[in-house]
């Protein structure tokens, strides 16, 4: 089984992403795909008026600020525009695409942060923000998974979880990803984004890192900037939960699943 992490910013090519999608599932292995927003919700949020705002943790992690009115809008791009597209473009490509958000089924259980510390973008101080839904995962479905990949399905997973009052949570996609990939005892987690892996000279692409092992992961970390950070520690955290491999790859290139499965991209291993 493979889980494959779509990136919701700008520059992923969802097109190249589905063909090949289709491409994995017609050799008859079983494919779990997970999607990002951020574009998206962006967009929508703009349109209706509502600010698009992140915070910044202590060490260094950049999320999306959730309130209750963003969470509306995020909800909207998340479970409806992104997933249903995605759905939609690997059902015309023969793709049996059965759309979720982590709260069907209870498919993804999370912690709500009740309070978060925040860096103030003015004064650089720490602060504590007590109005964000977003969460921590807990708990995956990986019996509902099973079902549908064994039935023939191939799942889409939007990124909302269950919180424990079920309240609807915004989670990260990459983490999501990690412990979907450790739930279903997926051979390879794929996280594709719109740069060839993870590069050691950001943006120098001819600085791409081929190779890291489990135990260089908190160095690896370390040197990640801006959303990387959070698919390196995704990576690490799907290590953590028996996952033999992660491959942080290129949507952009031809065939970009099998070029990941063949090695193309920073490759973590056990």
């Amino acid at each position: 089984m493979i889980v494959i992490k779509v990136g919701g910013g700008a520059g992923v090519d969802i097109d190249a992403v589905c063909a090949d999608v289709s491409a994995v599932v017609q050799t008859g292995q079983q494919v779990v795909v997970v999607h990002g927003t951020s574009a998206a919700a962006d967009s929508l949020a703009a349109r209706m008026g509502v600010p698009a705002r992140t915070i910044q943790s202590p060490s260094g992690y950049v999320s999306r600020y959730t309130d209750p009115e963003t969470l509306e809008v995020y909800t909207m791009a998340a479970a409806g525009q992104v997933n249903k597209q995605l759905v939609t473009k690997l059902q015309s490509l023969g793709v049996n695409a059965v759309g979720l958000s982590g709260v069907d089924g209870r498919l993804m259980g999370a912690r709500r942060k009740d309070a978060v510390r925040a860096i103030d973008p003015v004064t650089g101080k720490q602060r504590v923000v007590r109005d964000d839904y977003t969460g921590r995962i807990e708990q995956i479905n990986g019996a509902l998974l099973r079902l549908l990949l064994d039935a023939g399905y191939t799942p889409v997973i939007a990124p909302l979880a269950l919180g424990l009052e079920c309240e609807r949570l915004n989670v990260d996609g990459d983490r999501a990803a990690a412990m979907v990939a450790g739930a279903i005892n997926a051979d390879t987690l794929v996280i594709l984004s719109n740069v060839p892996g993870l590069l050691a000279h950001f943006p120098d692409e001819a600085s791409l890192i081929r190779h890291l092992g489990k135990n260089e992961m908190t160095r690896a970390i370390d040197l990640a900037g801006g959303r990387m950070k959070k698919k390196v520690l995704a990576a690490q955290e799907a290590l953590e939960v028996g996952v033999p491999r992660v491959v942080l790859a290129d949507s952009r290139r031809p065939n970009p699943i099998r070029a990941a499965l063949e090695g193309e991209g920073t490759v973590i291993t056990q």
